[in-house]
Parts: C-alpha cells; sequence; structure tokens
C-alpha cells in the first residue's frame, strides 16, 4: 500500500481522522517516536520546509519522511510564496515515501508572515490562486492545505473555499482563528463548519482541541472529517487514544501523577541532545512545558516556576507539585 492509499483508507473508515500538527523545533523525528509509544495520530504532518529560490530540502526535517518511525501516513509541508520554487521543491518531496504535499497558509509568526508567506499570503488571494494552480499540476500525491481564517478578518476564508475547490484541493486543515489572533481566545468552529459545507474534499478542525468531548463537540458543530491536534497533544500523548476511545463508546484512559511525570521524564530524554550542557537541555525542555500550562490548576503559577528552573531535578520538582494540584 502507497502513502497515499494508507491515506485513503484511513479517511474512508467511520472514525474522525486524527493528524498531529506541525510545529516547527516541537514535532520533530524524535517527537514522532515518542507519540507512537502513546498510540499516536493516524497522519503526521513534518515541520515546514522552508522554501525560496536558494533553498534545499531540510535534512533534519526530510529525516522525518525517510527515517519515518510511525508506520503512519506522513504529509510534507511547504511554506514559501515563489511559485518556481514551490513546485521544485513540491517534485523534490514527492521522491520520497510521502502520502501528500501541504501547502501552510497560516503560520502566524511575524518572521514568517513579513515575508508574505505562511499567514501572510492570506493578505494576497490572487498569489495564491496562482501558487494552488502551479501545485496542482506539480503534485501527483494528495495536495492539502492548512489555513487559518484570514490575516486580520475571518472573510478571506470565503474567498479561499470556492479556490480550494476550484483547483482540486484534496483536504483542507483549518484553524479557526486569524493570523492576528495568534492562540487567544475565540476559535471560531461556525466558520469551519461553513466552510466544511461548502468543500467537495475532507476537513480536518484545528485550534484548542484539548480533550475528547472538545473532539466530539467541534466534529458536531462543524462535520469535520477530523481534528488535527497541536498544544493539546504536546501536553497530553494519550489524546489521540483518548478521542478513539471515546467515539467507539469505550471507557477513555485517564493518566495519573505519575504517568504524567514519566511523560515528562520520557520528554526530557526525547528533545535534549548528547554532550550538552545541563541548562541547554533545560531550556529545550521548556519550549514543550510551556504547553502545559492550560491544564493545571494554578498556569500562571507554574509556568513562572518553570521558566525559572536551571536543572532537570527543579523541572521535576515543579511538574511534581502541580500535577498533584
Amino acid at each position: 500500500m502507497t502513502p497515499t492509499e494508507h491515506l485513503d483508507a484511513l479517511l474512508a473508515r467511520p472514525e474522525p481522522l486524527l493528524a498531529l500538527a506541525p510545529m516547527q523545533d516541537v514535532t520533530d523525528l524524535a517527537f514522532w517516536r515518542l507519540m507512537t509509544r502513546y498510540g499516536g495520530a493516524d497522519v503526521y504532518y513534518t515541520e515546514y520546509f522552508r522554501v525560496h529560490p536558494d533553498s534545499h530540502l531540510d535534512k533534519p526535517i526530510l529525516a522525518s519522511i525517510t527515517q519515518n518511525p510511525t508506520g503512519r501516513p506522513v504529509v510534507a509541508q511547504m511554506i514559501g510564496n515563489d511559485i518556481p520554487s514551490l513546485v521544485r521543491s513540491a517534485k523534490e518531496l514527492q521522491q520520497h515515501e510521502i502520502a501528500a504535499v501541504d501547502l501552510n497558509l497560516g503560520c502566524p509568526a511575524p518572521i514568517v508572515y513579513k515575508k508574505c508567506a505562511g499567514g501572510g499570503l492570506l493578505r494576497d488571494v490572487p498569489r495564491i490562486e496562482g501558487i494552488l494552480g502551479a501545485l496542482r499540476e506539480a503534485v501527483a500525491v494528495k495536495f492539502t492545505v492548512k489555513t487559518r481564517l484570514g490575516f486580520d478578518d475571518t472573510e478571506t476564508i470565503d474567498a479561499l473555499v470556492p479556490l480550494f475547490a476550484k483547483h482540486g484541493v484534496d483536504l483542507v486543515t483549518i484553524h479557526g482563528r486569524t493570523v492576528t489572533q495568534m492562540y487567544r481566545d475565540g476559535v471560531r468552529y461556525d466558520l469551519i463548519g461553513s466552510a466544511t459545507a461548502n468543500l467537495p474534499c475532507p476537513v480536518l478542525a484545528n485550534g484548542n482541541i484539548s480533550t475528547h468531548l472538545d473532539a466530539e463537540s467541534v466534529t458536531r458543530q462543524t462535520g469535520v472529517r477530523g481534528h488535527m491536534l497541536g498544544r493539546g497533544a504536546i501536553r497530553n500523548p494519550w489524546l489521540f487514544d483518548q478521542i478513539r476511545q471515546h467515539f467507539k463508546g469505550q471507557p477513555v484512559f485517564q493518566p495519573s501523577k505519575t504517568d504524567k511525570l514519566a511523560y515528562v521524564e520520557e520528554l526530557y530524554d526525547t528533545v535534549t541532545l548528547p554532550n550538552t550542557r545541563e541548562i541547554d537541555q533545560v531550556n529545550r525542555l521548556k519550549k514543550h512545558l510551556n504547553f502545559f500550562g492550560p491544564d493545571m490548576s494554578d498556569t500562571a503559577g507554574f509556568l513562572n516556576e518553570m521558566r525559572r528552573c536551571t536543572t532537570r531535578v527543579g523541572l521535576r520538582d515543579v511538574c511534581t507539585r502541580h500535577f498533584e494540584a
């Protein structure tokens, strides 16, 4: 079975398709390997390949494809705005075992959108159409898009939906916020639902889906085919299996404090590099622990204490106290 056929088979099942969101410098090969030990996603999106006239496929990101440890389909995501370069990179990526090529239209990082890439492209819909047409012609596997609702308004998605249909996009992931909204409250699931009703392809919902009950509620509200999980899966690696259990009517696993602490220890070993100073290892883990705040009874307290830590033992102590609470 090819990766594309595998993705088709997953989409043909009645249960929601669950994808691990691409998060730069977080969801790398080592993190994928860790996720598989906790049930894992149905499909994995790579960190984005930066594409420009002088770009080459980033080797560490490419390793997620060539050394894919998950046994699940991989979608290779690109970010950029130069059409010839995007076409070139898409063709290069298709020489590897991927199920789809994905275009990033949602990254809210200022360093990205100020270059009219990622979410910045949402300010230039005609340019997006040119990119969609060129990539649809160049991509023989599935062609997918991950987008936000707009840059600073929610009307842009209404202009994008007919373009996605016109150019035969095979799957669309919609993050229900604008770029300028970043990750603040106010996800517009109603607009994800409107887009889903008007698209001929499957849609994944993205944004603040942190529990199995969230997934059920958003599925009912929007009619989406599945969910893309990012920050919620970082702090709760059991989330994919919890959603599966819930939709099958099975008891939903609830991790204990011991389970959570064991995960943090595994996470530390996963994200740190050999022959690295402890303070640098601790700082790498903090990037992941920043996503743990919403599950704590005292979010601000946890984040403040965690960010001041300089040792592994210190991080463990902070997590132990707050997981207990």
